[in-house]
């Protein structure tokens, strides 16, 4: 994986654990530096860090920051010190099984996701919570929103560019333009969740020139609810994912209060992904810097700890998407 994330000065694993143990000595802890350190290592090198901080001070790293920190410095950074794989994982389960299940946070981690993440991810969380991803899809999900995240949780999609036109025009047929823009749900199904994002690219521009209709109005019409979100969520992730996420950062600060659990999950589980193309999609949409907004709505050792994962370089893109 390429990222974003450099270290300031040159690597060192040991010093990194030993500059973290004296952050922890004394009454509270120097947020400071946990931030300086651990805001600015790659998921490889923070690995190295929790093994060294275990090796010299046989002490799991995560467990003294979840007693040292608080609030949603210590949300963010614990989700932070997790890999790839595992934040989704432990997002998922929140969604789908915590006090109160949230349905849009699910469908964005599934319906953002490629088929071969998918499918290491069904195999992770087996592990983890000892059920299938797809029981809890099953028992906290309802009609044709359920429908979708199975499919699209079952099958192995094709992730190349290449697409078949005639299959392309076919789907754009298949799906129509009905009356009361009422579409063919059990057929959107069916194609959002087997065709590649090259190939629903593709479908917009046809359905667009077959019916001088944008697909996307037509969805919003033709349906509702968290089914709705969910084709959207792919064709908008198909399509330009850093402007689906920048979208999804806007919703969250913007109005009274700031929902600060979207704010947290979409800057840690993007910071080494595709941030800089979501800071431009951004601005492009907003007229705004992400930078300038996230500080705005933030304070503190959280604030910085946010703004230290934005980084400040507008120009680098990340196309690593999961």
């Amino acid at each position: 994986m390429s990222t974003l994330i450099i270290p300031s000065g040159p690597f060192s694993a040991r010093d990194d654990a030993t500059q973290l143990n004296r952050a922890f000595k004394g009454i509270g802890c120097d947020a400071g530096i946990i931030i300086n350190i651990l805001a600015h290592r790659n998921a490889s090198q923070r690995d190295d860090i929790q093994q060294e901080y275990e090796t010299t001070y046989s002490y799991d790293l995560k467990k003294q920051l979840s007693s040292e920190l608080h609030g949603h410095l210590k949300k963010a950074i614990m989700l932070w010190m997790q890999n790839q794989m595992d934040r989704d994982v432990s997002i998922l389960r929140q969604a789908l099984s915590g006090p109160m299940v949230e349905l849009k946070t699910a469908t964005e981690i599934l319906c953002s996701r490629s088929s071969s993440h998918i499918r290491q991810l069904k195999q992770a969380y087996a592990s983890t919570y000892d059920t299938r991803l797809q029981s809890d899809i099953e028992a906290h999900t309802s009609g044709n929103h359920k429908q979708l995240l199975l499919a699209y949780t079952s099958t192995t999609r094709y992730e190349g560019p290449e697409i078949d036109k005639l299959q392309v025009e076919n789907d754009a047929k298949a799906i129509g333009v009905h009356k009361k823009f009422e579409m063919d749900e059990m057929g959107l199904i069916q194609i959002f969740s087997e065709r590649s994002r090259s190939h629903l690219v593709a479908l917009q521009s046809a359905y667009h020139k077959m019916y001088a209709t944008d697909l996307r109005r037509a969805i919003k019409k033709g349906t509702s609810g968290s089914f709705r979100y969910g084709l959207l969520t792919i064709l908008q992730c198909a399509d330009n994912p850093a402007k689906y996420f920048a979208t999804v950062l806007r919703k969250s600060m913007k109005g009274l209060g700031t929902k600060d659990t979207t704010l947290i999950r979409v800057v840690v589980t993007r910071a080494e992904v595709d941030m800089q193309r979501i800071k431009q999609e951004y601005r492009k949409l907003y007229k705004k810097s992400l930078t300038e907004a996230v500080h705005s709505e933030t304070s503190g050792s959280y604030r910085t700890f946010l703004l230290s994962l934005l980084g400040s370089n507008d120009n680098n893109n990340n196309n690593n998407n999961p």
